[in-house]
């Protein structure tokens, strides 16, 4: 495969990168979607409240008109009857008002979830580029925005030519009602055509939000070098891991090396394998293994040994089966305790020789190793 076609955007949106969008202030939003929530929430505010909104309108409406001729020569009480007005105002719309700031707020929630991001108003310099801004003038989102935006203002506005003239003449009726009839039945109307108007903004969000979701997560596609790359910032970059594990093997080594003077006895291969056993009375139910290696870490371990005077016992079998089946820092197996145990007691007869002479212990040889503990390459491997 080509590597002009790798670095195409192929691949999905992973969810780290969905996530550092959201961060961003970057999330799926539908205009005609929030636009079609408040519509509908106007409509059904003022078809239920029509009456009494429009009894209060009609009140307040009544008592800013009303004239007297003394109020004429007392600017401060002009001033008084405005405020009253617009206040008995505001509480006949207020409750209007409060639906329409819930809409507003819940009707993004509904594709995008909530978000809150200060880098989304953050100062960006770099949306004042007019190059960058003719491109996306010209871009193919902003064709589709256009078509959109056409074909929704022709389907609206079509609806709504429609609805007015379907009732012209109760509109024309409402001239001849009195004005406390007259304003509820105006707002009915106007609830009724802002009604039928959202339904048909209902039509045009359910095409909107799957655009404006494919678009979005379009926009998100990674290629494969950002899922490689991506994927490498995750887990960590190989060579730095590798380096790490070089680091935490030497010092796990180091440490074993230490040990390696408190051993009782050090078998080996005799140059292959080598394994530091070390028995406490006190502390330990059975020997444990606190130092093992291979080629030059076995080396090491016998060069230790012979610098602190450790005891060293060629026992291949024994040795390979210590290294096979345990692990640092664990007893040994049940199965090799009478191996051991012969080892352990040479090693205290041997330290007894060394400090008062007499007869050189014997150094034990054919050591008992179960055939299922035995060693073998294509077992290790």
């Amino acid at each position: 495969m080509s590597e002009e076609s790798d670095l195409e955007k192929t691949e999905p949106a992973s969810e780290r990168r969905l996530e550092k969008a959201r961060e961003e202030g970057n999330v799926a939003r539908s205009r005609e979607l929030t636009t079609f929530v408040m519509l509908a929430t106007a409509s059904a505010g003022l078809w239920f409240a029509a009456e009494s909104l429009g009894t209060r309108m009609t009140g307040a409406l009544r008592h800013g008109l009303h004239f007297e001729r003394a109020s004429a020569f007392d600017p401060a009480h002009m001033l008084s009857q405005s405020g009253l007005m617009v206040l008995h105002a505001l509480i006949a719309i207020g409750p209007l008002f409060a639906m329409m700031v819930v809409a507003a707020v819940a009707a993004p929630l509904m594709l995008g979830g909530w978000m809150f991001s200060t880098k989304a108003v953050a100062p960006n310099f770099g949306k004042l580029n007019p190059l960058a801004g003719i491109g996306r003038m010209f871009s193919a989102q902003a064709l589709a925005e256009l078509v959109k935006a056409l074909a929704k203002s022709a389907l609206i506005g079509g609806v709504a030519w429609w609805v007015i003239v379907d009732d012209i003449e109760a509109v024309m009726a409402l001239m001849s009602q009195p004005a406390h009839e007259a304003l509820p039945h105006a707002l009915v109307l106007v609830a009724k055509h802002c009604a039928l108007i959202a339904a048909t903004l209902f039509t045009v969000a359910l095409v909107d939000v799957p655009f404006q979701l494919w678009s979005y997560y379009r926009k998100l596609r990674m290629s494969r070098e950002d899922v490689r790359q991506e994927h490498k910032e995750s887990e960590g970059d190989p060579h730095i891991k590798a380096q790490i594990r070089r680091q935490q093997q030497q010092m796990a080594r180091r440490r074993m090396m230490a040990e390696v003077p408190k051993a009782d006895i050090v078998l080996t291969n005799p140059s292959h394998f080598a394994v530091a056993l070390q028995y406490l009375d006190s502390d330990m139910r059975a020997p444990r293994v606190i130092a093992k290696g291979t080629e030059l870490v076995a080396a090491r371990i016998r060069e230790l040994a012979k610098e602190h005077k450790v005891a060293i016992l060629e026992a291949p079998p024994l040795t390979r089966a210590l290294y096979r089946h345990t692990k640092l820092g664990e007893e040994i197996p049940a199965g090799l305790y009478t191996a051991v145990a012969e080892v352990l007691a040479w090693v205290y007869q041997l330290k007894r020789w060394n400090s008062e002479g007499g007869e050189a212990p014997r150094t034990p040889t054919d050591l008992p190793v179960p055939a299922d503990l035995q060693y073998s390459p294509a077992a290790s491997a």
